[in-house]
């Protein structure tokens, strides 16, 4: 693969952050289609973002050989989003806190305490084929 492909309500890109623009006009453009406010939008545009960096780098090691999928759903009154990427997995429990004074200065370590602020749930389901994030928001 080597541009992303979409399909519906699910993107696929390469693991490389060269992507990271069209996953964020994908996912504003099916929310928008949804009639989600613009401020919901905002906040889960980050947090895509942010997990989508994190496939790409931390789960597959921007390996050219791996993709990282996006999956956008509306379920009843909230909108449900997963992130797939092919990597080893990780352990969601051992991430530092990164307002903890020993890693205020770190440049790394945010992403997920950024996530875990703007959505309502995040769920982690790891395997040795990857790591599937889905968050949810209330809409």
């Amino acid at each position: 693969m080597d541009k992303p492909t979409i399909s519906g309500d699910t993107i696929k890109i390469p693991s490389t952050l060269d992507y990271l623009a069209d996953v964020d006009m994908f996912v504003e453009n099916l929310l928008r289609r949804y009639g989600i406010d613009e401020s919901v939008i905002a906040d889960i545009a980050i947090s895509v973002s942010e997990l989508v960096n994190n496939a790409v780098c931390h789960g597959n090691k921007s390996s050219p050989d791996k993709k990282v999928t996006v999956r956008v759903g509306r379920e009843d009154s909230s909108v449900k989003i997963s992130v797939a990427d092919e990597g080893t997995g990780f352990d969601p429990d051992g991430i530092e806190s990164p307002i903890a004074d020993e890693n205020l200065l770190k440049k790394v370590g945010r992403g997920i305490f950024i996530v875990k602020s703007l959505m309502d749930s995040i769920e982690f389901k790891l395997s040795d084929k990857g790591s599937l994030v889905i968050i949810k928001k209330a809409v």
